[in-house]
């Protein structure tokens, strides 16, 4: 087990990891989560290899030294290649990542690409880029995994960006719906996996913080004051300073879904539902919205 190991014995990742206890309890809450996730989803398939992305955000550093523990650890059989995409943001520290990884001989793969010029010229003024430049993004890690070899590509999505997700798609999406733990992409050859899909935010930010990792911002784009994520996670940051634990209980809501409490009948058989089990008759009218005439 996690706890019984020499702490002595990690990961270069983790090279001048504070020796604090409130540290080493945060470590291996990371790391038991994180290994609960991969377990819960089958994310693992051994031999497989994964391009784990990193963006040089809290989180992604986070996901990358996890996943290097876990390996270390031989609870993960797979291989990993850490991969960053300069999509050619102003400003963007490009010799950033590359010394991060090869100073802790981290396998890696950096890719640029202007996809921030293309972002400029298709989106109309006081629009936001995010959606657009995530596409982009994901079609060039798409096609990197295809040239490295790589079955999955790993983010590094957290908890509350489940959760923001959720409510998004909630108030502006008309939907009941998030980003899953693992999803099979369209065309059916690559699986993209959150393996920190139980981890919360704030403490990817007291590991990232502790360990000192040469974060680059996610604003080069400009200010991101506007976007529907920024409010949908000042909403819920007011609801947990309100309640506590609600985050949690949230989450937990969505791992707990009941198609029969709910109103989709393309998931639950509404019709066949009476008393005994009889089935509806096909020769009753269906109401639409209009009133039955007598």
């Amino acid at each position: 087990m996690l706890d019984d190991t020499d702490e002595t014995e990690i990961h270069p990742l983790f090279a001048g990891a504070p020796r604090a206890t409130e540290f080493r309890k945060l470590r291996k809450r990371l790391v038991r989560e994180t290994r609960s996730a991969i377990e819960d989803y089958g994310m693992i398939r051994p031999g497989d290899r994964w391009l784990v992305c990193l963006s040089g955000g809290k989180d992604s550093y986070t996901l990358l030294a996890i996943l290097h523990e876990l390996q270390w650890r031989g609870l993960l059989p797979v291989d990993l290649l850490a991969c960053n995409l300069d999509q050619g943001q102003p400003n963007f520290p490009a010799t950033v990542l590359p010394q991060f990884l090869k100073a802790r001989g981290v396998a890696h793969r950096i890719e640029y690409q202007d996809t921030y010029s293309i972002v400029k010229e298709k989106v109309p003024a006081g629009r936001t880029y995010c959606a657009l430049c995530s596409r982009l993004r994901r079609g060039n890690l798409y096609r990197i995994a295809r040239e490295e070899g790589c079955s999955a590509v790993v983010l590094g999505h957290h908890r509350d960006d489940i959760l923001e997700t959720f409510f998004m798609n909630l108030f502006h999406g008309g939907r009941l719906a998030t980003m899953p733990p693992k999803l099979l992409n369209e065309d059916g050859d690559l699986t993209v996996l959150r393996p920190l899909a139980y981890v919360a935010e704030t403490d990817c930010e007291r590991f990232a913080r502790a360990m000192d990792y040469p974060i680059i911002p996610c604003d080069l784009c400009g200010s991101q004051e506007g976007l529907q994520r920024v409010q949908v996670k000042r909403l819920l940051d007011e609801w947990e300073a309100r309640t506590p634990g609600r985050r949690q209980v949230m989450f937990r809501s969505l791992m707990n879904v009941r198609p029969s409490h709910l109103l989709d009948p393309k998931l639950f058989d509404f019709a066949s539902l009476f008393p005994g089990g009889g089935a509806a008759d096909d020769d009753v009218p269906q109401l639409r919205g209009e009133a039955l005439e007598h």
